[in-house]
């Protein structure tokens, strides 16, 4: 199991997605339109309603997940290192992540005491989606689960911020981005949430300076990881790594490697659906950097890939992106 060419680390999430009528929400006591965690408790509480109306799309989710299918889809060989267990939704997770072209190289794991994370999105007649996710086991991934092996011959390594959260996850994130640098390959991590960087400020600072080959993030993200505004928040980035990456919303990317600073226009649409854009943006960065383009071509594809997965429902892109890609002369 190597020769991968990106292989992603990342909460592997099962997303549970049902149609709702508007009142049903009030009636099961969720709030319309956010993103909320909640205990397995009430996890198995929507399950149930959920069953109840008999209906409901499963779909492997989790952001670098995501951004993997993004770039399996693209034409590289990809693998994930994520933790399910070994149930009902764990063992559809593994089937469907394969499916759709990514290696998902942990087994599921017996007889755990904690079940698959989950995000239960129940979306209403106007399209609002409103979240609510279990992190369960998936959020106790650890260096163990990390295999050397896999790495041989891999280029790029990509990492989600959000599993930052734990020691554990700290952990795997080092012996990943190790085993990634002793096989010849590069190692990148998407900052994925200001809070969570808040957090885990000092660490993420430590990271980004000291094992990190790229950075992805947004302007919240890398303001909030050196307290100041954004022009001095991206010149310090650039001190610390090589490549530094920052999108801007409606705005232009930026993109800098080694002092050399690019930016990508956006074209701005209405989004249909907003969810994946920041993943597929890094599924296309990431699939020109390891292709071997310059630094401005990855980041056009970046953004052709952010703009194809908002015109639709859904985080994944569904439209052949290779094809845009040749249209547009980038390769």
């Amino acid at each position: 199991m190597s020769g991968f060419d990106v292989i992603g680390i990342g909460n592997a999430v099962m997303d549970i997605i049902a149609p709702i009528p508007e009142a049903d929400l009030a009636e099961i006591g969720v709030q319309k339109g956010i993103m909320q965690l909640v205990e397995r408790e009430r996890s198995e509480y929507l399950l149930a309603q959920q069953a109840r109306r008999g209906r409901g799309q499963l779909v492997p989710g989790g952001s670098v997940a995501n951004t993997l299918a993004g770039i399996g889809r693209m034409g590289l060989k990809t693998g994930f290192i994520g933790r399910v267990a070994d149930d009902e939704l764990g063992r559809s997770y593994a089937h469907e992540t394969e499916a759709e072209g990514t290696r998902f190289i942990n087994a599921p794991v017996p007889g755990g005491a904690l079940p698959t994370s989950r995000s239960i999105i129940l979306v209403t007649p106007d399209g609002e989606r409103s979240m609510n996710t279990y992190l369960g086991i998936s959020a106790n991934l650890g260096p163990d689960d990390v295999d050397e092996a896999v790495f041989q011959g891999n280029k790029w390594l990509f990492l989600e911020g959000y599993l930052f959260d734990k020691p554990a996850g700290k952990s795997a994130f080092l012996a990943a981005t190790d085993a990634c640098h002793r096989a010849g390959g590069q190692a990148g991590i998407a900052l994925s949430d200001p809070f969570c960087v808040d957090r885990h400020r000092e660490d993420f600072r430590r990271l980004v300076a000291g094992s990190m080959d790229y950075v992805i993030g947004n302007a919240h993200e890398w303001e909030a990881l050196y307290q100041t505004d954004l022009d001095e928040a991206l010149r310090l980035a650039a001190a610390d790594c090589r490549t530094v990456i920052c999108t801007r919303s409606g705005e232009s990317a930026l993109l800098i490697r080694d002092g050399n600073r690019v930016e990508v226009p956006v074209h701005r649409v209405t989004p249909v659906d907003a969810t994946g854009a920041g993943d597929q943006f890094a599924a296309g960065l990431i699939f020109g950097l390891a292709s071997g383009v310059d630094l401005e071509t990855a980041g056009r594809m970046g953004v052709m890939a952010a703009s194809e997965v908002i015109g639709h429902v859904g985080a994944r892109p569904e439209r052949d992106l290779l094809k845009d890609f040749r249209a547009a002369g980038l390769i």
